[in-house]
């Protein structure tokens, strides 16, 4: 691991302009340069570079941040794997804290069994293209399957030999060791491009087939897939084999083509979906990139995680028939559940992703899927109410729709579908709220403990102003409070404030912030800006600390990311005009007024956001006393707490000088 000295060193040298520079063609604009957006396409810049807070940000898609997060999202790269490039740029010595004997062991391991794989992947390419039987066999299968050359080499498509012992053979001659080629059925060490016989013989797994490595995120080659050529797949009872799981490859955490797409999946802010390693291919080769395969396993969650690193917009691309259907219908809950935006597209009847691609522009495919896909709450409904008459049959579809629903973490959007399919099915939007929390109490209990990501449809607060969970969703304001806190935080905007003890104290923006939201038992949405709020007021007593600066440069990278956003004001992008020289009273009257102008804004913010929330509860308020109608004792309680609700709103919209509907 690198040590905190190193990482230090690495971002004090990283210098925002010079690193930008690298991808983005940059020109001076007052104190600032601009360019076009590396990370969507634009005709005029709106990427700006500050030199003095060391950030860069773009005003058309928000994407910025400091030299090490600009680095991890334009290379997609980890962390560790920014800071590297930056060290390998600026000519850093890379210092790392001294690893145990065992973790020393487990990385060398690991370092080999990648080393094993890239030999075996480059042994699979040169077979492909020096080799006659490689020529005459791999080369004309994947040129049959319609791909080019450029795109053979993209993927690093290989063939490997009719002869089983022949990679053995070289790999051993080669020095390196048996224990790499197999794998271990217990410790999963190794890569299992071998495997051996009772007889004691070293066997070449993928023996007569055509080769696609799978490359991790990292651009490390972690398993294969092997496929038998046509005129061999009659009889053939695995037409494809795969590595072995081992401790570099599982297919359930893994994605084919994720290090070729990751980079257009984050500039077009989506992915698609699809099941084979053909599929993927055959669209890379039609222009649409932000494509990857689950290569016929189920989705799990570790790799909806990892595309969620780049992406909160997925479609699902399947044929149009039973299998298709089903394989659509399949994890759709989990990609639900962690908060993705999921559609649905079902090709035209005998058509793949391969065969239609090989059929149509880059343009032409990008036009069908943005004519046919659908909504997957959309496409549920469609798919299991369409011409239903049973009763039984209907409400069974019905149940699974409000199930999908019930996992969604958005509220907003829940309310959403769910007003939506009360509409489109005939059924009382309150019995389907009523069905969907039930399914939402029903998980939480299978679960055996609340689950935070999924909270009920409707709570209630505990307190008259204190919710029990924070507003639902980020507001407008709260993002100024968290602004105001990244770029003032330690500005003291009160002097000698009297607590509840006679202790005096003086205030800064950020202690005043936490004071007055903590006296209420008020939170930010977001926990990340809980985080910030507590450290700047955990590091106010430091000298010299400076919120702006210190949550830029975090070691955190979603706090830098956070700060480098609120830290851009699209109102100062070029140098002042320089003042005439002030004298010191004159300076401490501008001083003055900036500090007064800065409260009143912070007491302004944290008066809108307490308005915010009441007005939020008042409206769930609302919502429960129209679902309580059969319930008097429980109508009468909710009933006092709307009043109680609305005398506090009402007083605070009188200090705020705005009009309430009441």
């Amino acid at each position: 691991m690198i040590d905190r000295p190193t990482i230090e060193k690495i971002k004090e040298a990283a210098n925002i302009v010079d690193v930008v520079s690298e991808f983005v063609t940059l020109k001076k604009s007052g104190a600032n340069y601009r360019g076009l957006c590396p990370f969507h396409n634009e005709k005029t810049p709106s990427f700006y570079v500050s030199p003095a807070r060391g950030t860069c940000h773009c005003f058309g898609c928000g994407k910025g941040g400091n030299a090490v997060s600009f680095i991890m999202e334009h290379e997609q790269m980890t962390y560790p794997e920014a800071l590297r490039w930056l060290a390998g740029k600026y000519h850093i010595e890379i210092h790392e804290r001294e690893l145990s004997d065992e973790e020393k062991r487990e990385e060398s391991e690991r370092e080999s069994m990648f080393i094993v794989n890239e030999w075996a992947a480059q042994y699979f390419e040169d077979n492909l293209y020096n080799n006659v039987d490689g020529q005459a066999l791999g080369m004309q299968y994947f040129r049959s399957r319609g791909f080019r050359d450029d795109t053979i080499k993209k993927f690093r498509l290989g063939y490997d030999l009719n002869d089983r012992f022949a990679l053995a053979k070289t790999a051993l001659s080669k020095g390196y060791k048996e224990q790499y080629l197999l794998v271990d059925a217990d410790s999963k060490k190794g890569t299992g491009i071998c495997y051996k016989t009772d007889k004691g013989d070293l066997i070449d797994r993928f023996s007569g087939r055509v080769v696609f490595p799978w490359i991790g995120l990292n651009g490390k080659v972690i398993g294969f897939t092997a496929r038998v050529l046509d005129a061999r797949t009659k009889g053939v009872n695995q037409k494809y084999i795969n590595s072995p799981a081992s401790e570099l490859f599982d297919k359930s955490n893994a994605l084919y083509g994720i290090y070729q797409a990751k980079k257009t999946i984050a500039k077009e802010d989506s992915v698609y979906l699809v099941e084979g390693q053909a599929d993927v291919i055959s669209m890379h080769q039609s222009g649409i990139e932000n494509v990857v395969a689950g290569s016929g396993t189920a989705l799990t969650f570790p790799q909806i995680h990892m595309l969620h690193r780049f992406t909160s917009n997925i479609t699902l691309i399947y044929d149009d028939d039973a299998a298709g259907i089903h394989a659509a219908l399949k994890g759709t809950d989990m990609l639900l559940s962690e908060g993705m935006n999921l559609k649905v597209l079902l090709l035209p009847n005998g058509e793949d992703p391969d065969s239609f691609a090989r059929k149509n522009t880059a343009s032409d495919f990008r036009k069908y899927i943005e004519d046919h896909q659908t909504d997957f709450i959309q496409f549920k409904t469609d798919l299991l109410l369409k011409d239903e008459r049973d009763p039984i049959k209907r409400s069974e579809a019905i149940n699974s729709i409000v199930q999908s629903i019930s996992v969604i973490q958005n509220q907003i959007l829940r309310d959403t579908y769910i007003h939506d399919c009360s509409q489109r099915i005939g059924i009382n939007e309150a019995t389907l709220i009523n069905t969907m929390n039930r399914f939402i109490r029903e998980n939480k209990e299978q679960q055996g403990k609340p689950d935070a990501r999924q909270p009920e449809h409707i709570q209630t607060p505990q307190m008259p102003i204190q919710p029990s969970t924070p507003l639902q969703q980020a507001s407008k304001v709260e993002q100024m409070l968290i602004q105001m806190i990244v770029r003032h935080g330690e500005e003291m905007i009160f002097e000698n404030v009297q607590d509840d003890d006679g202790n005096v104290h003086n205030l800064s923006v950020a202690q005043y912030i936490d004071y007055t939201l903590g006296a209420d038992g008020l939170r930010f949405h977001d926990e990340l800006y809980n985080k910030v709020l507590k450290e700047a007021v955990e590091h106010i007593a430091e000298k010299g600390f400076q919120a702006e600066q210190y949550f830029i440069h975090h070691p955190d990278i979603a706090i830098s990311k956070l700060a480098s956003d609120m830290s851009v004001d699209p109102y100062q992008l070029t140098a002042s005009q320089p003042k005439e020289e002030l004298d010191e009273e004159e300076k401490r009257l501008v001083r003055r007024n900036q500090l007064e102008k800065l409260k009143n804004q912070t007491v302004r913010l944290v008066m809108d956001f307490k308005m915010d929330y009441l007005e939020h509860r008042l409206k769930e308020l609302q919502r429960e006393i129209t679902l309580s109608v059969n319930d008097s004792e429980k109508m009468l309680k909710l009933m006092n707490d709307y009043k109680d609700k609305q005398l506090i709103r009402n007083e605070l919209a009188k200090r705020l000088g705005v009009d309430v509907i009441v």
